[in-house]
This record gives C-alpha cells, sequence and structure tokens, in this order.
C-alpha cells in the first residue's frame, strides 16, 4: 500500500483485504469511511497518529465519551493493517476515552406479554393476511430459540427442516453456521404457518422462508416496524435500560428464563451455560454469562447459589 495515498484510498484497501478474509464490516466500514472523509478533508498528510484519531473521535454533534470511545475501537485494527506499511503509525490505546461498551439491562417479557404479542399480530393490515401469522410465528420462534432478528428473517426453505425439528442458522453475527433444535410446540406453529403461506399462490414460489402477502420476503425493517405498531398497541413500557421493549429482548429472554429454570432446578449452571452460548451463537461464553446479572432476579438466585455453597456464610 501507498503510504502516501488519501485515506480513503488506504481504508478501502483495508476493507477489501478483510472482506475478502470473509468479514461484512459493515458498521465498521461505515465508520472507517466516515474517518477517511475526516481526514482527508483535513488535509492531514503523512500516517495515522493518535493526535488524529483522538480528533475524529471527538468530532460528533454531542461528544461523549461511550461514543468517542467506541470509534477508537474500531480504528485499531486499521490502524495494525496501516503499521505494516509504515512504521511510524500510531496505534491508539484500548480504553483511549474510557469503557467502550455499556449492557442495559432488557426487558425481560412474561409469558403473559409474549402470548398477548403474538394475539395482536391478528390486527396487522390487511385484516386476515399472511402478514399476522408471518410476524406471530417469528415472534414466537426468535422467543422460543433465542434466534437473532437477522437470523430468523433470513432463513431460506433449505434452512428449515421440519420433518426432522431443526434449522440451519447460516448467516449468524459471527460467519459461523449452527443448527438450532426445536420444541415440538415450534415446530407445530412453524407447519401451521407453512400452511398458510403455501395457500398464497405467489409466497408458495419463494425461496424465502418468512414472507408478507403478495410473496413479498419479510426483512428486519419490516419486522421492526410491525413490532412498532404492536408495542403501541399494546401500550407497554419498559422494565429495562432501554426506552422501549425491543424485539431484541426476546432473546433475552429465551436466555434468563433458561438459566432461571436451571437454578430452580438445581442443575449445574457451568455445565449448561456452554451449551446455552454454542445455541444462541456467542463468539464468547462471557457474553452469554452476562445474563446471570441481567436481572435482579438471576441475580438473586446467582448470589443465593453462591451462599449455599459457602455453607451461609462468608
Amino acid at each position: 500500500m501507498n503510504t502516501h495515498a488519501t485515506f480513503a484510498v488506504r481504508v478501502n484497501a483495508y476493507l477489501d483485504y478483510r472482506r475478502r478474509a470473509g468479514f461484512a464490516l459493515k458498521i465498521e466500514g461505515w465508520q472507517l469511511e466516515h474517518f477517511a472523509r475526516f481526514a482527508d478533508h483535513l488535509g492531514h498528510q503523512g500516517p495515522l497518529t493518535v493526535k488524529l484519531a483522538q480528533q475524529w473521535a471527538s468530532a460528533t454533534k454531542r461528544p461523549n465519551a461511550l461514543t468517542a470511545g467506541r470509534r477508537i475501537e474500531a480504528l485499531r485494527p486499521f490502524a495494525r493493517y496501516c503499521a505494516q506499511f509504515d512504521p511510524a503509525t500510531e496505534i491508539p490505546t484500548r480504553g483511549l476515552f474510557g469503557p467502550t461498551h455499556r449492557r442495559l439491562t432488557p426487558h425481560i417479557y412474561t409469558d403473559a406479554e409474549i402470548c398477548a404479542l403474538l394475539e395482536a399480530c391478528a390486527h396487522l393490515h390487511p385484516p386476515g393476511g399472511l402478514r399476522g401469522t408471518c410476524c406471530a410465528t417469528l415472534f414466537g420462534l426468535i422467543a422460543s430459540t433465542g434466534l437473532r432478528t437477522s437470523e430468523a428473517v433470513g432463513l431460506q426453505r433449505p434452512d428449515v427442516d421440519l420433518e426432522h425439528g431443526i434449522l440451519h442458522i447460516r448467516h449468524t453475527k459471527f460467519g459461523k453456521s449452527r443448527w438450532v433444535p426445536l420444541h415440538s410446540s415450534t415446530i407445530k406453529a412453524l407447519w401451521n404457518y407453512v400452511h398458510e403461506r403455501d395457500r398464497e399462490p405467489l409466497a408458495a414460489t419463494t425461496e424465502d422462508f418468512f414472507v408478507f402477502d403478495y410473496g413479498r420476503p419479510t426483512t428486519t425493517r419490516s419486522l421492526e416496524y410491525a413490532f412498532r405498531l404492536l408495542r403501541q398497541r399494546l401500550q407497554w413500557r419498559s422494565r429495562g435500560g432501554h426506552p422501549v421493549p425491543r424485539i431484541y429482548d426476546l432473546r433475552h429472554t429465551f436466555a434468563c428464563h433458561n438459566l432461571e429454570r436451571w437454578y430452580a432446578q438445581g442443575l449445574d449452571i457451568d455445565g449448561h451455560i456452554l451449551a446455552l452460548s454454542t445455541y444462541l451463537g456467542h463468539a464468547k461464553i462471557t457474553d452469554t454469562y452476562w445474563y446471570l446479572t441481567a436481572t435482579p432476579d438471576l441475580l438473586a438466585k446467582a448470589a443465593e447459589r453462591v451462599e449455599q455453597r459457602q455453607g451461609g456464610g462468608l
């Protein structure tokens, strides 16, 4: 790479290199392209420096340490790449602006809330259309498996094996495919959806598993829009750290309910949490352990288990 090239050229070369290796880099790519425009607009010459990184990280409409820290986190791999060609490159230190992640308490749905959500789907437009059935099935699938929204809406017909009760998740957040076994009640709900879907001629010929009326493939955006309408209808208020309940909280709910059940049954959490981590498609088991402190109930159960192991005292 030419060390005298503009940062736009350097960033494009880096993104091309990483994407050819299989990394999507959607958000990171957007951030680095923004950095390149910023640096080139300043007329910065020479290697990437910590001063330049700090300037860009702080150049937001509402500067805050969390946003700046995340920008630095996105910039560090690019800086290491540049250092291969220009030893004068300065790599910003991790935590330059403090912590880069803040995990807010999720909204853990009750069984009654989930049932109300699925029933409310019948009110989606058009009345009696496939959209309501599709949304209810998707929300139920996410609640019963903990799938990410993108994983659920991205399913293709060959990915769903209802004869054997298993899903093949191909397009995951970290690029790793996995198999997801299904509960019998989930299999039944999916069969019901399939029968409804394939009665509509335009939907019956699509490769997408989840479709709306007229064979339109379901997207994350369209599902989010439907959820916002239903949330308003149900007049939900958040019990977590986010402003409103989210579809993603169904995934949190699945994980937390499993942990609560294992605690109630007196099972070995360490032994089961690895399986849960694999089932959820987490890249690190520490991401799954976070659920132990995600809610006050789970935190209390964890503390109680520790106290029992210590004989009731410190």
